[in-house]
């Protein structure tokens, strides 16, 4: 029972909706494994692997008349058609040698934003050999490294290959709904808390928390529509002078531990009154690499004791009737921004669907485990809603595949500094901000 109204001078109780719940994080747990020293070349042989199988049954319809070439195979001037990975050149790019010598250089270099530059090429490798690829038609600031595509082209006297067309994997096959009557269920998104900063605003939160466990009240009843709350990543932020690995003092613990004691609080009330699913992310106290593995239950006493309380994966994935959702808490999409460019961020989001990769430069330049039997970040199936976590605004747009896929993509950004959240009919996918303000 979440709210009420008078009803001829009786309290009416109001129940909220439930949505049928499945986690599928499954692929992106680490049972057990350990590091042996195994390299990471062996995820971009999975990765190829798997991109070619993919790729493959598409080129007789794309260029039928064309041969499918290895790297090695390649001859000069013959069209044909190359299935590899990209590799970007950048100048920019930052390397452990450079910060090895910036410790003895009186001039600090300069570390910008964004790594692109004007001479950055690209590369494409298969297990044969690597080319470096020619022509306007791939635009070096539109890709990354680690990206799968088959290429049309020819070979020049240069060594290069001309490339004159391109395909990539495109959407993948998507889950059909369950037709039927569906009625207004709403899941809540938020991300960025950053508790125990200078930014968090508690009283602004709180806020939130009143609105979406329907103590506040609205006319419509909205609140007892909210069905499930996932929170993205970097819900705490603890100050890095506090972790150089020196013993701490009992004052020292206590800041510490206070804000995660704040977020647990927080947490409590959210989950007594709905199901949520908090997701770690890079300023959370987890592992760094991805996938990032579920927050310990042990720092939320409180929260825990629910059954409607998960700690989920950074990427998680999941289903809410028969709906599916996938997201991350936004690593890989500011890796992304720093080593090629958008108009906006939601095109990036974009962009690793259309390439079925959530992490598309992992291990290159986004840390990750080194798998060596699976690629977990390959997109197998296409999700109908793909979410994005601690983005600078609030972003949307749905995009549509040749086989009726139907995806809502999503950026929600750092409540902290925007006091927006970001709530999703179940219905029929609309989208909107959720903002709360204290200022008189």
């Amino acid at each position: 029972m979440e709210d009420s109204e008078m009803l001829d001078g009786e309290p009416k109780l109001i129940e909220r909706k439930q949505a049928l719940y499945r986690c599928l994080d499954e692929r992106f747990v680490i049972r057990g494994e350990r590091y042996k020293g195994q390299q990471y070349s062996q995820i971009y042989f999975t990765r190829l692997h798997h991109m070619r199988n993919l790729l493959r049954p598409l080129v007789p319809d794309w260029k039928p008349h064309l041969p499918v070439q290895t790297v090695l195979g390649l001859e000069e001037g013959k069209e044909c058609i190359v299935i590899g990975t990209i590799y970007k050149h950048m100048k920019l790019k930052p390397s452990i040698l450079d910060e090895y010598s910036k410790e003895r250089s009186a001039v600090p270099l300069v570390k910008p934003h964004n790594f692109m530059h004007p001479d950055d090429h690209l590369i494409l490798e298969d297990e044969s050999g690597r080319v470096k690829l020619a022509g306007n038609c791939l635009v070096p600031s539109t890709f990354v490294t680690g990206v799968v595509l088959a290429v049309h082209g020819k070979e020049t006297t240069d060594g290069d290959f001309l490339v004159l067309d391109v395909l990539e994997a495109g959407l993948p096959p998507q889950k059909a709904i369950s037709v039927g009557l569906r009625e207004d269920k709403y899941v809540v998104f938020i991300s960025g808390l950053s508790v125990g900063s200078s930014l968090f605003n508690p009283l602004q939160f709180q806020l939130f928390v009143d609105h979406i466990t329907g103590h506040l009240g609205d006319e419509n009843n909205i609140a007892s529509q909210i069905v499930h709350l996932v929170i993205a990543g970097n819900s705490v932020e603890i100050s890095q002078g506090l972790l150089g690995g020196q013993a701490l003092t009992s004052k020292d613990q206590s800041l510490l531990s206070e804000p995660i004691k704040e977020l647990d609080v927080l947490l409590t009330q959210l989950a007594a009154a709905l199901p949520l699913d908090i997701m770690p992310g890079s300023n959370d106290p987890a592992n760094f690499s991805l996938p990032q593995q579920p927050l310990n239950r042990c720092l939320f006493p409180g929260a825990s004791v629910y059954n409607t309380f998960m700690s989920c994966t950074n990427p998680h994935q999941f289903e809410l009737d028969d709906i599916q959702f996938i997201g991350t808490s936004g690593q890989n999409i500011h890796d992304l921004d720093k080593y090629s460019e958008a108009t906006e961020k939601v095109e990036f989001v974009e962009r690793t669907l259309r390439w079925r990769h959530l992490a598309p430069t992992a291990p290159n330049t986004l840390g990750c485990y080194p798998f060596t039997d699976k690629e977990p970040f390959l997109l197998e199936s296409c999700p109908h809603v793909y979410f994005t976590g601690n983005q600078d605004r609030f972003e949307t747009r749905v995009i549509e595949g040749p086989q009726k896929q139907f995806t809502r993509l999503i950026c929600i950004p750092r409540f902290c500094e925007t006091g927006t959240a970001v709530m999703l009919n179940l219905k029929n996918f609309e989208c909107h901000a959720l903002s709360f303000s204290t200022d008189l």
